[in-house]
């Protein structure tokens, strides 16, 4: 009985850690496959032993807690607290954040000469932390982790802010399945697509910390959370996993493209 006490809430530690949850991730990985140029694409499935971005766009979360990978625990998130304002004004976490880890390994991946380990490596924490990077609670304030210490209804259900935004409020928005919310979401025009992935992860975790700002005002401790907010937004959760989907992408081709 001990044992199951520890195991589940070693699940629910988990589970608190996960940045728009699995269906968000597997969204934000499929819209990236599906703005691949073939040379990319087959050279990614190659490094994956011949798996999707989609297989792999969770690995992180569980991988994080273990042993091997603790040390990632705090790259699915940036801390900026209410009077920092922007996360170039905020104190730093000493061991990275997810900005300072996309970019160290977009840089090593640019670089080559890694083995082909590190190299899948690398590339299925990108898949992962390019979606945490447009998750609003993971550019939350770092007094209430993220929103995880706050608590509100949720459909008349107590909530954690953060689980909420995690996985409650996306079905609640559609219910529907990584593919369906990429063939309804992945409809930006060329020129578009070209403003969504102009810029740099610095420049769009600073559209996130705008987001959670937001989210903040909107959702103080206690509120009951119904129709009305989730109406709000759904265009916000749509806009960013794709967002995610194609700024991934194109990471990827300035990675692997013309290589």
């Amino acid at each position: 009985m001990k044992r199951l006490i520890v195991s589940l809430l070693c699940l629910a530690a988990v589970t608190n850690a996960f940045g728009w949850g699995q269906k968000g991730h597997d969204t934000v990985a499929y819209i990236a496959e599906n703005h691949l140029s073939p040379e990319v694409a087959s050279k990614v499935t190659a490094l994956l032993d011949g798996h999707s971005l989609v297989y792999y766009a969770n690995w992180l979360d569980n991988a994080s807690h273990t042993p091997e990978y603790a040390h990632t625990k705090t790259w699915h998130y940036v801390n900026v607290d209410e009077n920092e304002r922007t996360y170039a004004k905020s104190k730093k976490e000493s061991k990275g954040d997810v900005v300072v880890a996309i970019n160290e390994i977009v840089a090593r991946l640019k670089e080559g000469g890694l083995s082909p380990e590190q190299e899948k490596t690398d590339l299925m924490m990108l898949i992962h932390l390019v979606g945490d990077m447009h998750c609003p609670m993971h550019a939350g304030h770092k007094c209430d982790l993220g929103g995880n210490t706050i608590q509100v209804k949720y459909f008349y259900s107590n909530a954690k802010l953060h689980s909420v935004w995690d996985t409650k409020i996306v079905d609640s928005a559609h219910k529907w399945s990584y593919s369906e919310w990429q063939y309804q979401i992945d409809r930006a025009t060329p020129e578009q697509i070209e403003t969504i992935v102009a810029g740099t992860p610095e420049e769009w975790i600073e559209e996130t910390v705008v987001l959670s700002r937001q989210i903040y005002f909107d959702s103080p401790a206690g509120v009951e959370i119904s129709f009305d907010y989730v109406n709000k937004y759904t265009p916000v959760i749509e806009e960013q996993f794709l967002k995610g989907g194609l700024r991934l992408a194109a990471l990827l081709e300035s990675i692997y493209g013309g290589r």
